[in-house]
């Protein structure tokens, strides 16, 4: 077997993906995310704006630890991408002032590489796992007796000599981290015994104070009206207002400007494509195609996408979120439904049968 440590070294490595369009980069996987996880990540409980009920239960559970000298119970923290749960995981770790272990549920290929993982934790240290949907059956059953009574069961060899072994573990605490949280067995579900917890989007208000104390990690001034309209068009997410302040602070920059002003904003999405309601050329080319190919639908996904030459996934999972939650987008049995609101933000008649 190779060493522990090695094996570890392997696994620990960031979980986001690079963007192929400017509509993925919106949806909060932009490869620059990276930097700004590290740079704009708040370091204090009062630095975290948003959340608020959240936090409240999490300090009452982190308190109660402490009083008793043990690690916190196993949390799991669910939502769309991009609302702060790894900052969240950070948080705590700082709270509790003990080391965090990262991986994520794609770096877990094999029950050794969590064998490995485990065995180098030390007693009360945090493992933290992002994209825990992606963990594999076989992993999930690993992680039930470590997560339940702090062992792990370990099969040596094949056939009839093989034999079981049983290691004790120290005391540790899994946080694990979703975007799909259907996807999780409902036996691994259970074991979170500290709670689960969901993730809800931000209002602009709460957009408009993280965007200020952005800014003022960045070294950039900007005003209040021109933060509000970052807030208005970051789709509700933390990660994609920190990407579309950069942008801003780098136009205002290279036209010499001091102040990152409603102009500089304007501009700056200009250019970027996005509009007042946060979509991007790539979303509205989705709706145009819905409306003027189809006549508004509804139409299926594989057609959808064969018209504006992209994956199915991408569309469903990517574009179509936040669509629906615009009331723009309908799913119906027959399939996607173009409704009077997009026809309305795209400056389109709607069909005479259909109010608005």
């Amino acid at each position: 077997m190779s060493s522990p440590k090695n094996n570890y070294n392997n696994l620990v490595k960031p979980a986001r993906n690079t963007p192929a369009t400017t509509s993925k980069m919106l949806a909060g996987v932009g490869g620059e995310d990276k930097i700004l996880d590290q740079t704009l990540r708040p370091q204090k409980w009062e630095e975290y704006i948003g959340q608020e009920s959240i936090k409240k239960n999490l300090k009452i559970l982190l308190e109660a630890a402490k009083e008793r000298g043990e690690p916190p119970e196993h949390l799991l923290f669910y939502g769309p991408a991009g609302l702060g749960k790894t900052t969240l995981a950070y948080l705590i770790a700082k709270e509790l002032n003990v080391q965090m272990k990262v991986t994520s549920g794609p770096a877990i290929e094999r029950v050794g590489d969590l064998a490995s993982i485990l065995t180098n934790l030390t007693p009360k240290d945090i493992l933290f796992i992002d994209e825990a949907h992606r963990l594999n059956k076989m992993i999930e059953e690993v992680l039930y007796p470590a997560m339940e009574s702090g062992s792990l069961d370990i099969i040596i060899g094949k056939g009839p000599s093989a034999r079981t072994i049983q290691l004790d573990l120290p005391p540790f605490t899994l946080i694990a981290a979703t975007t799909r949280i259907a996807m999780l067995s409902s036996p691994l579900r259970s074991r979170f015994s500290g709670g689960t917890f969901r993730l809800d989007f931000y209002n602009d208000d709460e957009i408009k104070r993280i965007a200020l104390r952005s800014a003022k990690i960045l070294n950039a001034d900007i005003n209040g009206p021109a933060a509000m309209e970052i807030a208005k068009r970051s789709r509700f997410t933390p990660r994609i207002a920190n990407h579309l302040l950069k942008r801003c602070r780098d136009y205002a920059q290279v036209h010499k400007k001091d102040l990152i002003d409603l102009e500089s904003v304007a501009q700056t999405f200009e250019l970027l494509g996005v509009d007042e309601k946060g979509l991007s050329s790539y979303d509205r080319r989705i709706l145009e195609s819905l409306i003027d190919k189809f006549g508004g639908g509804p139409v299926g996904l594989q057609t959808l996408s064969s018209a504006v030459a992209e994956e199915e996934a991408t569309i469903e999972e990517v574009c179509e979120p936040y669509l629906i939650q615009l009331g723009f987008i309908e799913r119906t049995p027959r399939g996607r439904l173009a409704t009077p609101h997009a026809y309305k933000h795209l400056g389109k008649n709607p069909p005479q049968n259909t109010l608005i």
